[in-house]
């Protein structure tokens, strides 16, 4: 008996959801060199062609992350947050990017690898795989990673290098 192209998909693995969480969590170290390399004031005031300040990207890419893996974990669907009173302190940013990084670990952890192929609904309303939620927050986090590597280089600092993941 020959499998189906969808049991071949639900037991082929590529990665390991260890390399994948490791492959994540080398963009968030990317990303928190970005954070950094940011003057304060700019972080959160500077802007090009209406896109919104940095800071207000990283607060999208906090409210996503550990929030939607808590709901992976806990069953318990969350409204999408997106703004947090940070004072306008890229330092207290920047200590809840790694809070949220150590949390992902945690949670990451509590994650079954057959999960991954489960259809589910994050906050409410965005419908996919597991994996394919995952994918999506590491690939908008690196398109808002991008738009801020524009906004370093119109302020003439140069970017960290965006494949040194250490």
């Amino acid at each position: 008996m020959e499998n189906t192209v969808e049991q071949q998909n639900s037991t082929a693995q590529v990665i390991t959801p260890s390399q994948l969480l490791e492959h994540w969590q080398g963009h968030r170290r990317v990303t928190r060199r970005v954070i950094e390399a940011f003057p304060e004031k700019e972080f959160f005031t500077h802007s090009i062609g209406g896109m919104r300040p940095f800071a207000d990207m990283v607060m999208e890419l906090l409210g996503i992350a550990v929030p939607g893996l808590k709901e992976v974990v806990t069953g318990e669907t969350t409204e999408l947050q997106e703004h947090f009173d940070h004072g306008n302190s890229k330092a207290k940013l920047l200590q809840w990017w790694d809070e949220a990084s150590e949390e992902i670990n945690v949670l990451w952890a509590k994650i079954p690898a057959e999960k991954f192929q489960e259809v589910l609904k994050l906050f409410g309303q965005y419908e996919g795989t597991l994996h394919s939620q995952v994918f999506y927050f590491i690939d908008n986090e690196i398109h808002h990673r991008a738009q801020g590597y524009v906004y370093l280089r119109s302020l003439s600092i140069e970017p960290p290098f965006f494949y040194d993941r250490s």
